[in-house]
């Protein structure tokens, strides 16, 4: 999947890669409710300044309940038991602002979206660009994934949002450690640079 390969040489992808916006759905922007992500609107905001520059090159993830848990998956739903909801839930609908925008979809019961469909719009396309809920979770969980698959990963500090401040900062700065797999980068920093 790898490295410092760039669309726009005959793949038909964007140099900026392919943006994977994580799991931005009602369900981690209902303030005070029991998986509330702070700063998810800020989050948004850095996501709807990505989006322009990726044209088609988006794929909107969405965290669903599995239909059985199965392993350890049972304790964390009893654990959370008003999560196992059906996909079509509006729990899991991706927020309003984002839904009419989310031209590709995948969803996935697991944290980590790193699965062969993602790896597939990915494809040889320049880097697998990562924004959305939550850091220290959904996001970290597919960064490291894909970085181990062999992807380039950017992290878009300022268009993701962690369970509170300080689990969102040390999860960046875990993932700053996989340099150069892994890269934390600003909003203004993809933007600017032909990456």
């Amino acid at each position: 999947m790898g490295g410092g390969r760039t669309g726009g040489e005959g793949t038909g992808g964007s140099k900026r890669g392919l943006l994977a916006v994580i799991d931005m759905q009602r369900v981690f922007a209902e303030p005070g409710g029991p998986w509330s992500t702070p700063r998810f609107d800020e989050a948004v905001d850095g996501v709807r300044r990505l989006l322009p520059a990726f044209g088609d090159r988006v794929v909107f993830t969405r965290f669903v309940a599995p239909e059985e848990p199965a392993g350890a998956w049972r304790a964390y739903y009893d654990r959370w038991p008003f999560a196992l909801q059906p996909p079509q839930s509006p729990l899991w609908d991706l927020v309003d602002g984002l839904a009419v925008r989310a031209g590709r979809q995948m969803d996935a019961t697991t944290f980590g979206k790193w699965t062969p469909e993602l790896a597939g719009h990915l494809g040889t396309g320049g880097p697998l660009v990562l924004a959305g809920v939550s850091t220290d979770c959904c996001v970290l969980s597919t960064a490291l994934a894909a970085a181990d698959a062999g992807a380039e990963v950017l992290v878009v500090a300022d268009a993701c949002a962690g369970a509170d401040d300080i689990a969102h900062a040390g999860a960046l700065r875990v993932m700053d450690l996989y340099r150069p797999l892994i890269r934390v980068v600003t909003v203004a920093e993809v933007l600017a640079v032909d990456l």
